[in-house]
């Protein structure tokens, strides 16, 4: 197989791979409409590579159109497992729909903005002034009730295998788990029940590149959110995550005809 990569540091140690800049896609059209693989491009890129040049990326359409923004995020997870979320309104940002919220949400409760990462845009709602400076910040409301959590877990999943899952404590400050907050990584065993509820998440949504977090209350899970481009200060430094991207690749390049055809597989929801 031969790859394209846009993102040097995601694809260190790929065989075969040709690495360009996102802004200089346009200027390699056959090579790109010639790879077997387009590895992590840039979300703008997306359109053109998939709709315009025919291309075939990784991280899967799903992974990208579904990680890019909380709301979308969360609706899709009540398309396909409601009684795996915490409870969660999404409104527009009018007054109507802020004094509905604040009348309804038991304190505290969380907000998020809707298109951020590592911990940022994410507010522990304790009073009418956290609200109110909340809502001064977004275009959309999104607030969601407060689990009492001390950790939850990052669990990594590439196609359809988990890679690794290991669990993040709160950090110092307290509320925040993600490392990049002061969070602490801790190795101990995560329950099957949860990677078993990443692993049904991405399969059922195409979301093949992703670091699912998921919360355990008294022995249920609940997801919160995953990220496409995940931190890796909990992978180790061994090559799993490459390994287990090749092997994936692989197999969704490997032909469907049981002669043995090599025309390529059709397209679907997994890896488009």
């Amino acid at each position: 197989m031969n790859f394209v990569s846009f993102n040097i540091f995601r694809t260190l140690g790929f065989p075969d791979t040709t690495v360009l800049k996102p802004e200089n896609y346009l200027r390699h059209k056959e090579l790109l409409r010639n790879a077997d693989w387009v590895l992590f491009p840039e979300y703008w890129q997306l359109n053109a590579l998939v709709h315009g040049l025919k291309c075939r990326v990784f991280p899967s359409v799903a992974s990208y159109h579904i990680g890019h923004d909380k709301v979308e995020m969360t609706r899709a997870f009540e398309a396909v497992a409601p009684e795996h979320i915490p409870w969660t309104i999404i409104e527009a940002n009018g007054p109507e729909e802020r004094e509905h919220i604040w009348s309804v949400m038991a304190l505290p409760f969380v907000a998020k903005l809707p298109k951020a990462s590592m911990g940022e845009g994410v507010w522990l709602i304790e009073t009418r002034d956290d609200w109110h400076k909340y809502c001064d910040r977004t275009e959309v409301l999104y607030a969601q009730e407060y689990l009492p959590l001390d950790r939850d877990a990052r669990i990594v999943v590439v196609g359809d295998k988990v890679v690794t899952a290991y669990w993040r404590t709160q950090a110092d400050q307290g509320f925040y788990n993600n490392v990049s907050k002061g969070g602490k990584i801790d190795n101990s065993p995560v329950p099957e029940v949860m990677t078993d509820l990443a692993l049904r998440l991405a399969r059922e949504l195409g979301v093949d590149h992703a670091g699912f977090d998921i919360a355990l209350v008294e022995g249920y899970p609940f997801v919160l959110e995953f990220n496409r481009l995940f931190g890796n200060q909990g992978l180790g430094q061994g090559s799993d995550l490459k390994d287990a991207i090749l092997e994936y690749l692989q197999q969704q390049s490997e032909p469907r005809d049981p002669g043995g055809s090599n025309t390529p597989e059709p397209f679907h929801p997994v890896a488009v």
